[in-house]
């Protein structure tokens, strides 16, 4: 019995690298929730190559006559003691309208991961506001930061993006890493392919991240162009 403890102890020992940080511990659905971070390590700046927090960097899309255009503001925001990054996401459908978004990120500059602390929501209807559903903050309600992008991204790592009860439960599995992504802005290899689903919905979907760019494709809609700082 002791020579099997010894032989397990090794092991253990040997999966584990020196200066790897210990995997958070998952939930009984497999997907992590707790990240261990220093919170007080956060920045709003990140050099995650596949997701970029440098303000003005701008990425357009488009999926038939639906458009979304993702900039990184030169503004930042304290959401739940931390000082995030401001992200803008517009869509719209026809030239009109459908949603405006306000994101909140930081960066841990240590290891490259960038959370995700919460966002504001205005849906359109006619033109006008008609509400705000899936908007959320951390420390607010029950909500707490989620990762959107690890550093070091891994096949099988599966994580919480959102954590807002019965609002925003995103969640996400990387499926793989080295996969080519073409579209209207060109070719891109390498890309990170991730799996995204909530319990609070049926199904889901699947997005594609470059190196030095990031989303480019997502379901149907496909980078059309970018532009860096």
């Amino acid at each position: 019995m002791i020579r099997a403890l010894l032989a397990a102890l090794l092991t253990g020992l040997a999966a584990c690298s020196p200066g790897d940080k210990p995997r958070a511990a998952q939930a009984g659905d497999g997907f992590r929730r707790e990240f261990g971070v220093e919170r007080s390590a956060l920045r709003p700046d990140g050099d995650n190559p596949y997701f970029p927090l440098r303000s003005g960097h701008t990425c357009r899309y488009r999926d038939g006559d639906a458009t979304l255009v993702i900039t990184v503001l030169d503004r930042v925001l304290v959401v739940d003691g931390v000082t995030t990054r401001v992200v803008e996401e517009r869509e719209e459908e026809g030239g009109k309208p459908v949603e405006t978004s306000y994101n909140y990120f930081a960066a841990d500059p240590a290891t490259g991961d960038v959370y995700y602390f919460g966002e504001s929501v205005d849906v359109f209807s006619g033109g006008r506001v008609s509400g705000h559903p899936g908007a959320w903050k951390a420390g607010s309600d029950g909500g707490r930061f989620g990762l959107i992008m690890p550093g070091r991204p891994r096949i099988g790592d599966a994580y919480c993006q959102e954590i807002a009860p019965g609002v925003a439960m995103d969640r996400a599995e990387i499926i793989a890493l080295d996969e080519t992504v073409t579209t209207p802005a060109g070719t891109f290899t390498d890309c990170v392919h991730t799996r995204e689903s909530s319990p609070l919905e049926k199904g889901s979907g699947d997005k594609w991240y470059a190196p030095g760019i990031g989303l480019v494709k997502d379901e149907g809609m496909e980078l059309v162009s970018v532009s860096k700082p």
